[in-house]
């Protein structure tokens, strides 16, 4: 199982996710007004900075729906996994797959009104989507890293209309696998994407929360 955690500012982050044993760290770019949005000299630095460890790679989080600002930012930074966070079109993904060799991820959001994006499944995966990460909306129609937890039932229905492998987000905890019991016995689950569960009572990446998620998730019985 493949762990992701988001939202990563600085070396230290990195450095922390990477004792805590995380696989991937995104790091956000084009997030307009988000915490942890990064210009792009930061983005090319933190994603050096994730290149030099042994086992992690850098995934560029963003709203951008451009496809050449986007190629050009995953070239500056040597980024070669993209999350299309927001609702960018399917005609993007095909764009960034038909010109570069990016692995695109993209994220399908449960919310009270899923139709559209529901309806669009097929034709991302047509553009050439390599995944999809399923996050929840919160109630005021907020998206990404909330913390508000997905509903595993709104989780299957989408995943079995999936071909491709997916992340699962939304209020990950080192204590609640058990409730996505059904979504960890899917044959398209392939890990989890982590924010708020990562973080310390002052909102910084902790060492000790990732490695909680990560064992707990692989092992509920295990804490640090």
């Amino acid at each position: 199982m493949l762990v992701k955690i988001c939202g990563a500012t600085s070396a230290e982050d990195v450095a922390s996710l990477d004792s805590a044993g995380a696989d991937f760290v995104g790091l956000w770019h084009g997030v307009p007004g988000g915490r942890a949005d990064l210009t792009l000299s930061q983005l090319t630095s933190l994603a050096d900075a994730v290149h030099r460890t042994e086992r992690m790679h850098p995934v560029l989080v963003t709203f951008l729906k451009d496809a050449g600002t986007l190629r050009a930012a995953t070239a500056a930074a040597r980024v070669r996994w993209v999350q299309l966070h927001g609702y960018q079109p399917p005609g993007l993904v095909r764009a960034l797959k038909g010109t570069t060799d990016l692995t695109v991820v993209k994220v399908l959001h449960l919310g009270a009104d899923t139709h559209a994006e529901r309806s669009l499944i097929a034709a991302y995966e047509r553009a050439g989507t390599d995944l999809f990460l399923l996050d929840a909306v919160a109630g005021d129609g907020r998206i990404g890293s909330t913390g508000q937890p997905a509903d595993c039932g709104a989780v299957i229905e989408f995943a079995d209309r999936l071909s491709r492998p997916f992340l699962l987000a939304g209020g990950i905890s080192a204590d609640n696998r058990e409730d996505y019991r059904a979504v960890l016995d899917h044959p398209l689950f392939l890990g989890i994407d982590v924010d708020t569960a990562a973080r310390d009572v002052d909102g910084r990446l902790s060492t000790d929360l990732v490695t909680a998620v990560r064992r707990g998730w692989h092992d509920p019985k295990a804490r640090v």
